[in-house]
């Protein structure tokens, strides 16, 4: 099962080489279990026992199903759909030493330089082009090896071996092609969206690592594969969901856009979007204002973003004691200055969840001398204010573009998440909370 559970993901990976992929394939996944798509820029009529989703920017979406009784709360997850890459910048091409072609990007987000170094990379995301009624998206996936970032030689630079800061706009530009390739892109990002060059107006294209996602180990333990921060959530989140038995509270799914540059734009955690989405939930079902507020406080909000492992040869950058592994469980995360939102009630409820699933979970903070990362559940929380938790999964090379993580923790979530979405919480007072099964 913890095998075909991962395969199934890193399936979903390799068929999501960016947001804008990943999003539709999440949203297949929601039309094949009957979900109907909502119009942010439409009426909403939503009805007892409906199943309903709507993307905004094609990079972010949020799914949700109203119980068939008045609801006491909102279940959310959320997750994020991108990952560090290089964007490529605009008109691209720049001819280099009279007999190459190479391309012009720039870092998206805080990656790993060093990795993106002679491996085979592609080309994709979306094109806004001309139709006959206005402007249309259509995504891009240049399926096949199609450019390279070519490592310099030992020989003509000895020292790199001690250390080497790379500089993205010299170190980093992938090469496309001969002299003769300069002017050809438009026409292979074209033909990749089924449009004309002449008619494409603009673009978010982005490299993506084309290895694929392996099993290995001694015992088969282990997986690599391209993104796992943070598909790996945001697929095992989508299946808890569609698997969850029907509660009192409205399940919400959200799976944000832009959580690698800090959320800060329209389709990020940080924006309106979730907050949006549950007023409306709950004016289209004839709520009263006073209702949504009572509601908001019922409801707990888990944000799934991937857990730094132990690392096998640098134990030393790990907290003391709070060291997670790989395959051992969901990883609870904790930072006193709330770069993470959990806090002692929001542990103890998530645990109580974990147990009810049978799942095991453990814990990571960071070393008191070491700055740690932040995720989406504290910006959520800027726009929607309630009980949070962050989680993640074990992983190794977090923004690799090719990260490790466990075979076993894939399935863990969605176990947990099954339980999450079917639960529902209730704040009997101030300090006093109950979670119902």
């Amino acid at each position: 099962m913890f095998e075909t559970t991962a395969k199934d993901m890193m399936d979903f990976i390799a068929r999501s080489p960016t947001c804008f992929h990943a999003v539709r394939e999440l949203t297949a996944l929601l039309d094949a279990a009957g979900y109907r798509p909502l119009a942010e820029s439409q009426l909403w009529t939503l009805e007892q026992g409906g199943s309903y989703y709507l993307t905004r920017n094609g990079s972010s979406v949020i799914a949700f199903q109203i119980p068939c009784r008045d609801f006491s709360g909102f279940q959310i997850a959320a997750s994020h759909s991108d990952s560090p890459s290089f964007k490529l910048k605009h008109s691209p091409a720049l001819r280099a030493e009279g007999c190459y072609t190479k391309l012009n990007v720039e870092k998206y987000g805080g990656m790993l330089m060093a990795p993106w170094f002679d491996r085979p990379l592609s080309i994709a995301g979306r094109v806004i082009v001309r139709t006959d009624g206005g402007f249309e998206s259509h995504l891009v996936n240049v399926a096949r090896d199609l450019v390279m970032i070519p490592n310099l030689a030992i020989h003509m630079n000895r020292t790199v071996n001690e250390g080497y800061a790379y500089d993205p706009q010299k170190d980093l530009l992938p090469l496309y092609g001969d002299e003769t390739a300069a002017d050809t892109l438009p026409g292979v990002i074209a033909d990749a969206a089924g449009v004309r060059a002449e008619d494409v107006l603009g673009a978010d294209l982005f490299l993506y690592n084309r290895m694929a996602g392996t099993v290995w180990g001694a015992n088969g333990e282990y997986i690599s594969s391209p993104r796992l921060d943070d598909l790996q959530c945001a697929w095992a989140t989508t299946q808890g969901f569609l698997a969850a038995a029907p509660g009192t509270a409205v399940p919400v799914l959200a799976v944000f856009d832009n959580e690698e540059v800090g959320s800060g734009t329209k389709q990020g955690a940080c924006s309106t979007l979730l907050r949006d989405t549950l007023a409306r939930i709950n004016r289209s079902l004839g709520r009263t204002p006073e209702q949504y507020h009572t509601a908001i406080a019922n409801s707990f909000l888990v944000s799934a973003d991937n857990a730094h492992a132990v690392h096998p040869n640098r134990g030393d950058v790990a907290d003391p004691v709070n060291r997670p592994v790989m395959n051992r469980g969901i990883v609870i995360k904790h930072n006193a200055n709330q770069k993470y939102t959990t806090d002692a009630v929001s542990c103890a409820l998530f645990q109580a969840i974990c147990k009810e699933a049978d799942v095991p979970c453990q814990h990571f903070t960071n070393r008191s001398d070491m700055a740690g990362g932040s995720t989406l559940g504290n910006l959520s929380n800027t726009q929607v204010s309630v009980n949070a938790v962050d989680i993640g999964l074990a992983q190794l090379a977090m923004h690799s573009p090719y990260e490790t993580a466990g075979v076993r923790d894939t399935a863990y979530l969605v176990r947990a998440m099954t339980r999450f979405f079917g639960a529902s919480l209730l704040q009997v007072t101030d300090g006093r909370y109950q979670l119902r099964f």
